[in-house]
């Protein structure tokens, strides 16, 4: 039987800058990286880039580590491989084809997965999601020949989709089953704005719009809606979301949170994800979580949240890195997303959930092309924003967020556009 002494669930960022950390520190200890992938580490991030898939830069651009990498840093990677089960008393672990590895330190960080689209019809061939180098690599070979796509959803992978099929030349209809785009995380403003740029470029934007079926033989050949509309595609990319993969390898209880302990053995999850603290510690010794798939104590929220984004996995592997050798340190940080198109930018920044008992304070206006919304909590902190064409404040944001700035008695200037909010900081 293999022994290490930091074995890692998942080759994605977390795991990946876990490793590079526990490297640091330790240049001797035997570490091994365990990934359903085959693939080393390579970027999401740049899976849903116009640029990368319309072959503007060097596909080999999206590897961020390479064999090199693995070798010289005395990594073991097992990639292609899932793991089908985890005794924590014994430290084993076993693979799907019965090899069982045991390990001193473990860590878990196996991301999340698209949620699957179960409707009449999608099992037919031209149905695509996002989230791995296999699917990215479909989409690109698909978009060549294909003449009419449906993206679904109005998250990041929407928008980001629609703005890429209709690069490509694609004919693009956009569905949403809300009344507006990125309901209710934004505004009808908001929404308005991304939804005017998306028209502009030439996507159609269908609302309240949900698929009932997808219509064809093999291959796709339309959907239709549940107001009998029919739209001919022969193409689908679905942005729906993730949900948690498959954890009955785990030991896991469900009880609720709070004062309920997980039985003696188990991990204390949510329907979502490994519950954690702010070390990023499961409630089993020796085992912790990192990334997607990590519901984790936030202490700038002071509460747990589940938070899916590539700079907050690299970060959580990190600090999960540094607990595994023994320096032990509180996850402390602003997450951020953003992205451009069809000529608009949008960030997120914190923890911008519109919750019942936030302030929200408007910065900019759409009229202006330029508008942001800054959460407040009940304690007069900042706690997250969403910025259109403002992103140029993202920075100063997070360092607002991150130093518990209380800006009650600056609301008003807070709503001024033109007030420098650098100024903040130094009071």
């Amino acid at each position: 039987m293999e022994n290490y002494k930091y074995l890692i669930i998942g080759g994605g960022a977390a795991g990946t800058s876990a490793a590079e950390t526990i490297r640091q520190k330790d240049p001797v200890g035997e570490i091994a990286i365990i990934s359903d992938e085959d693939h080393p580490l390579y970027s999401r991030v740049m899976l849903s880039k116009p640029n990368f898939f319309l072959g503007k830069i060097p596909f080999n651009q999206i590897w961020m580590k390479g064999k090199d990498w693995y070798d010289t840093n005395k990594i073991i990677f097992i990639g292609g491989r899932t793991v089908t089960a985890l005794d924590t008393e014994k430290k084993i672990v076993t693979l799907d084809d019965s090899k069982q590895i045991s390990y001193e330190k473990l860590l878990i960080s196996t991301g999340v997965r698209t949620r699957p689209w179960n409707i009449p019809g999608s099992d037919k061939k031209g149905i695509y999601s996002l989230r791995t180098l296999e699917d990215g690599k479909a989409i690109m070979e698909a978009i060549k020949t294909a003449k009419k796509a449906v993206t679904i959803g109005g998250g990041f992978i929407g928008f980001e989709m629609a703005d890429l099929m209709k690069l490509a030349g694609l004919e693009t209809t956009m569905l949403l089953r809300e009344d507006y785009f990125w309901q209710p995380t934004l505004d009808d403003k908001s929404g308005k704005m991304i939804e005017d740029a998306l028209s502009k470029s030439g996507i159609k934007i269908m609302k309240n719009a949900e698929v009932t079926e997808v219509v064809g033989g093999e291959n796709v050949e339309g959907v239709m809606l549940k107001d009998g509309t029919k739209i001919d595609c022969d193409m689908i990319i679905t942005g729906i979301g993730v949900v948690p993969p498959n954890l009955d390898w785990l030991n896991v209880s469900r009880a609720p949170l709070g004062n309920s302990e997980p039985p003696k053995g188990t991990f204390d999850t949510s329907k979502a994800g490994i519950i954690a603290n702010e070390y990023l510690e499961t409630n089993i010794k020796d085992v912790w979580t990192a990334g997607d798939i990590a519901e984790y104590k936030d202490l700038l929220l002071e509460e747990n949240i589940q938070l899916g984004n590539w700079v907050n996995a690299r970060e959580q592997g990190r600090i999960a890195g540094l607990g595994m050798v023994g320096e032990r340190t509180p996850f402390k940080f602003v997450s951020f997303y953003t992205t451009q198109g069809v000529g608009i930018s949008i960030a997120f920044v914190g923890d911008s959930r519109p919750l019942p008992d936030r302030q929200i304070i408007l910065r900019g206006s759409p009229e202006t092309g330029s508008y942001e919304r800054i959460l407040v909590d009940t304690k007069g902190e900042l706690v997250g924003a969403t910025m259109i064409n403002r992103t140029g404040e993202m920075s100063t944001i997070s360092k607002l967020i991150e130093n518990n700035v209380d800006i009650t008695t600056h609301t008003t200037e807070l709503s001024d556009p033109n007030f420098d909010l650098k100024q903040l900081l130094t009071k």
